[in-house]
Order: structure tokens, then sequence, then C-alpha cells
């Protein structure tokens, strides 16, 4: 399938600043969002925002229409206290007490329009925020909140007995509880807060999320760390009856790796050959070739998780075909939307003489809001080349979809794999299943043991292990990955081996010994 064809499949959902000419749209869904008349910001606002403090200012793009935005401020919140209220927070809306010089980010709104809300769009806009407030080094995060569901309540329960209600999930409140999920810690109730707030009887949860990463601004020499979480399926390969209990397996997964705040969920290879347990087919290569067909599918069916669960998902393989070839492609799904592929480079016999996959042509390196990472399917992993190249394009993670029969095959993925770690020092991931299906060539058998895996240095876990699951159980195995302590020791390490590597040296100089 090329280029084009896959195109109608990425609807890509952008975050960037919010521009002058998007104001107009900006204020319909500010409306549509809170519902009533008088609480959203209005144009002269928002014009405001975007002439004093333009990096503060987001909104959601997503199929050429704004469906989401959020303004910022940053302010001493000392200087403020904590009863105060929105007009005397925001300079009566128009933020002209913004503060360069000062500690604390604080957001004045977040708003969705009502049809795209199972998209994540509030966690997205909480999550620029986030890196906003790192990226200037500030100390933390505080807004006011809404309580929507308070007035039901009034009757019976103070605002503060009513939050901590909520809290103990003894009510539903839907904003507090997003604000909670989301990692701000209540603090206080703000009285008179947004008089027009009927609903919250004018009420409001202060809310803070502390940035770990802030540096009291003598520390010079700081660079703020970059985590990442992985998580790495332990896939259990179970018989299916059609694509839509595949979907649910796969949903599950991706939605477990969502719930802890996972940036990458990687999946097996092969993942799709599930497939081929309700077909007719019992010739290995007619079931790769029956696989084939779910192409439309599989695609629409990982876009739409990557952007409702807001992760990147690393799809596992799947067989397509192309000009009447075959081929095993492994695909990246971004949670803005957008997707590329990397193709399987080396077919081992077993694909080769069963299934009849062709090979791909080159190694690449994909851009994601988490950093530059490669995939190499499988066996790939075991020739150091391609990793070497990987890295020496920039990439910081390597994540391997695999799939296994043994325990041999296994062991020469995974040791390969800690060993591209540490000879490129990167991170490196593998993702196998477990289970069988008995009428599956290939799928038979299966051993698995998924990972996640670092150079070996005093900065990493011991023995270069981040985290693993147990043999052949289903499991969501989850790590976090630092960047910014790759980057260190690849200049200061006990070994640096990425920076000591010989250069490959031209012809004419070559010995021979």
């Amino acid at each position: 399938m090329s280029e084009a064809d896959t195109a109608k499949y990425q609807n890509e959902i952008t975050i960037r600043n919010i521009r002058e000419e998007d104001i107009e749209e900006v204020v319909k869904v500010a409306n549509l969002s809170f519902g009533l008349p008088g609480v959203a910001f209005e144009a002269k606002h928002y014009r405001s925002h975007i002439n004093i403090f333009p990096e503060g200012q987001f909104c959601v793009e997503y199929g050429g229409k704004i469906i989401g935005a959020c303004s910022s401020i940053i302010i001493n919140f000392e200087d403020y206290g904590e009863d105060h209220t929105i007009d005397q927070i925001s300079g009566n809306g128009y933020i002209q007490n913004h503060n360069p010089s000062g500690k604390n980010l604080y957001g004045l709104d977040v708003v969705v329009h009502p049809d795209y809300r199972k998209l994540k769009i509030g966690r997205r806009l909480y999550e620029e925020r986030r890196k906003l407030c790192r990226k200037f080094n500030l100390k933390s995060i505080l807004f006011g909140g809404r309580m929507p569901n308070y007035y039901k309540y009034a009757d019976k329960l103070t605002p503060e007995e009513y939050v901590n209600q909520v809290i103990k999930k003894k009510i539903y409140d839907p904003v507090i509880v997003f604000q909670t999920m989301n990692g701000f810690k209540f603090k206080k109730v703000l009285t008179n807060y947004l008089p027009d707030d009927k609903a919250s009887l004018e009420n409001a949860t202060l809310m803070e999320w502390v940035n770990e990463d802030y540096v009291p601004p003598s520390d010079r020499d700081y660079r703020h760390s970059l985590p990442v979480r992985i998580s790495s399926i332990q896939y259990d390969y179970k018989e299916v009856r059609s694509f839509e209990e595949f979907a649910k397996q796969c949903e599950y997964y991706v939605r477990s790796s969502s719930k802890v705040r996972s940036d990458f969920v990687l999946l097996p290879e092969a993942l799709t050959m599930q497939l081929a347990a309700f077909s007719n087919e019992r010739f290995p290569s007619g079931q790769a070739q029956k696989v084939t067909t779910y192409t439309e599918d599989y695609l629409q069916l990982f876009s739409d998780l990557a952007l409702k669960y807001s992760i990147n998902i690393i799809a596992g393989s799947h067989y397509v075909e192309e000009d009447n070839e075959i081929y095993n492609v492994s695909y990246l799904f971004r949670r803005n939307g957008t997707f590329n592929r990397q193709y399987k480079l080396h077919v081992p016999p077993s694909e080769k003489s069963w299934l009849g996959i062709r090979p791909g042509n080159d190694v690449k390196v994909f851009d994601t809001d988490c950093g530059k990472i490669a995939i190499l399917i499988g066996y790939d992993i075991l020739f150091p080349e391609l990793a070497r190249k990987a890295a020496d394009q920039g990439a910081q993670i390597i994540f391997t979809p695999f799939a296994e029969e043994n325990e041999q095959g296994y062991l020469r993925i995974r040791y390969c794999s800690q060993a591209r770690a540490i000879e490129n020092q990167v991170y490196t991931a593998i993702s196998g299943a477990s289970g069988n299906m008995t009428n599956v060539t290939l799928a038979d058998a299966r051993y698995g043991q998924s990972g996640i895996f670092s150079p070996v240095d005093f900065s990493f876990p011991n023995a270069g292990v981040v985290a693993e699951s147990r043999p052949n159980v289903e499991a969501v195995v989850v790590g976090d990955v630092d960047l910014e302590t790759l980057r260190k020791n690849r200049k200061t390490g006990s070994a640096t081996p990425f920076r000591d590597k010989i250069q490959t040296q031209k012809p004419e100089s070559t010995s021979i010994v």
C-alpha cells in the first residue's frame, strides 16, 4: 500500500500556539465548551493573550478545524495568595499582569468542543502546559477549576466536603475527577471565583501540579530531564472469530498503557497473524495473503486508538501486499494522527520459505514528541550495522517487535537487543507474544519475554534492565527512560562506545592483517 493510499487514514491532531486568525473559532469552541453565557473569554481577551504571552496560548487543530484551546499566564502566585478571583489572577481577562520573571504558570481556561471529547483533547492540552512549565523552569502549574455538579449537593455539603467526597470517589464530578487523574492536587476551595458559574455556585477548586524538574535559578548548569514512559506488551495469542474481537484485545492493551500515562506502547511482530485463526486457509502463504486483506482495517484501528488514547503506538508488524509481493511492515502510529512505517530488512528462513516474505530496503529514524526512534523488526536486531546506522541518525530508542517459537530464538533477540543498547548507548525495547494458535502457521507456538533495556553504567538500572516480564505470561511491562541521562552518558559515561566507534575507512587506507 503506497503513501498516497494510506493518506486517508492520517487525520492529524496538531497542537500549536493560537494565532490571530484562530481567535474567532477559539471563541466559538469556548462558548460551546462551557455552555454558560458570560463565562468564556471574548475575542478581545484572546487577542490580548497572544500579544502579551503567545507561548502560553495553545489550540488543537483536527481535520482542518480548531476543537480545543487553553490560555495561561506566568505569575508569582505568592503575590495573589490562596484567596483570589479569576478576574484578579487574569488581569480582568487581558493578562496585562503577566510576569515573565514569575515562578508559577497559571491556567486560565481549557476548552474542548463537545463533539471531540473522546480524543483526550483536555489531557493533550495539560501535557502542553507541563512542557511549557518545564521549558520555562517554573515551580508549578495552578488554576481554579469548576465544580459543575456541586449545585446538586449544595443543600447537604459544604464545597470542601463536596470536593473531598469526589476525591474519595463517593460522588462523581467530571471536572475534578479529570484534573486529579491528570496529576493535580487539591489545595483549597476558592469562593466567589467565577461569578457566572451558577452550577459551581461561584466556587472553584484551587489545583496544583508541582514541576519535579524545577531548579532555583541559581543553578545555571542544570538541564531538565526528558523522561519517556514505555509499555512493552507481552501479548497473549488467543483464538479470535472476527476482526472486532482482535480489535478489542488490542484496545485493551492500548487502554491499559494509556492509563499509566505511557508515551509509547509496543506490540509484537506478526500481530495480525491472529486474524488467520478464523480463515479457511491452511497453507502458510495463503494465511499470510489472507491477513494482507485486513490492511485498511488495521490502519484505521490503530490510527483511531492512537488518537483516542493519546499514545504513540508501535503496532507490532503486519503483512502488507505491494505489487504482488508481501512485506513484513511495522507501523508507528503517532498520537497526533500521523503514521510512518518500517519494512523488515532481513527475512529469516522460516518467513522466506513458508510465507514468501520480501525484504525492505533501508532503516528509518522517526521523529516523535518524545525523541527520535527506530524500529528493527525481530531478526533485524541481530544485525549491528542497522542499529548503528539508526543511532548515527539520532535514534535514542530502538523498538523491536518480535515473534519466536522457542527460548533459543527469544534469547537471540534479547541478547542482541541488550548489545545494541550498550554499543550505541540507546534504550531498546522488545515485545513478544505468549500462547498459541494451533491452526496458524508460525503462530502455533510462541515463546515471549518482553523487556526494556538501557546501556550498562552507573546512571542506569542494574544489569541494564529497566523492566521485564516473566516468560510466556500475559503482561504490560512499563518502564521510564530518561533521554537526558542518555545524552550525558554518551559524553561522560564510564565507557563511551558510541563516541569512540571506529569510523568507516576509505578503501585505500584499508589494511589486511
